[in-house]
């Protein structure tokens, strides 16, 4: 089984030591976000294919993945910078930081490891259209031969996104809306040029209604790419999450409202103070996030 830490919230940056107690345990337990029902993650190496990290601060982290290393399990880490302004995105690091992260990476375990993830692309005030293809241009440019692919989504409104992102919008005078299908094609189309240039390909997170010729359909959980890592199969079927998903079957350990990150678009966040004091209040021998 590919283990997915997560999508849910983000391990490496926040909850490095607990990962590295479920490895000793070799389990973890997580709560069923729609009935709470608490179920068991086996993490004993023999059940193990393969980890997949979502991140936007990997350097917390060094120790958990020298132990994932020693397990002999291939890894692959989807590594989130967009460079913000701190109106959306309160507690992530710079920019500067996570292109650091992610070529020292690559130079420690090669280009395959890490996936840049430019997600979600938010169209606002202060992030319109050519804010986005001078930014993007300038992160793919530092990230040259560091990443083969790079993943790219438009943020959805769903209604606690939404909700966050409009009181963010009060609180810090800027507006925000959904663009149009053919805007967000001709971004895309642009975005996908400046990433083959930089030696990428641009891939497109569960909107079947954006690949085209030039930006293909993104498999996040891949477990093409961790075979490649592995240099033997990693066996998993595609189980998508949402249509348009092509994702490898893959058990998440995470738990939603304990990302501390404070990114006001935010799905897996319905209340920022709550996600912080979870942080806070977290203890790594628990067997549970949350």
């Amino acid at each position: 089984m590919i283990i997915s830490a997560s999508y849910r919230t983000d391990i490496p940056a926040f909850y490095g030591r607990w990962f590295q107690q479920r490895l000793l345990a070799q389990e973890a337990w997580v709560k069923n976000p729609y009935s709470s029902k608490p179920y068991r993650v086996s993490l004993a190496p023999s059940d193990v294919d393969g980890f997949v990290f979502w991140t936007r601060n990997l350097a917390p982290f060094a120790e958990a993945l020298a132990a994932v290393e020693a397990m002999h399990r291939p890894y692959v880490v989807q590594y989130t910078i967009t460079g913000y302004p701190a109106a959306l995105e309160a507690g992530v690091p710079p920019a500067a930081h996570g292109i650091a992260q992610l070529r020292a990476l690559a130079g420690r375990r090669g280009g395959d490891v890490g996936v840049w993830r430019y997600d979600p692309i938010l169209i606002s005030s202060l992030t319109p259209p050519a804010w986005h293809r001078e930014t993007f241009a300038r992160i793919a440019a530092q990230l040259a031969g560091s990443v083969d692919e790079v993943t790219v989504s438009f943020c959805s409104p769903y209604r606690k996104t939404t909700r966050n992102l409009n009181a963010a919008a009060t609180r810090h005078s800027f507006t925000w809306h959904d663009q149009p299908l053919e805007e967000k094609q001709a971004l895309l189309g642009d975005l996908a040029s400046i990433a083959a240039d930089q030696g990428m390909r641009l891939t497109a997170c569960t909107q079947p209604d954006l690949p085209s010729p030039s930006v293909e359909a993104a498999a996040c959980i891949d477990a093409v790419r961790l075979s490649r890592i592995a240099g033997h199969a990693v066996a998993a079927k595609q189980k998508g999450n949402r249509p348009g998903c092509l994702c490898a079957e893959s058990r998440d350990i995470g738990a939603y409202d304990t990302c501390a990150h404070g990114c006001t678009y935010c799905y897996a966040v319905s209340d920022h103070e709550r996600a912080k004091a979870a942080v806070k209040s977290s203890d790594p021998a628990q067997p549970m996030l949350r």
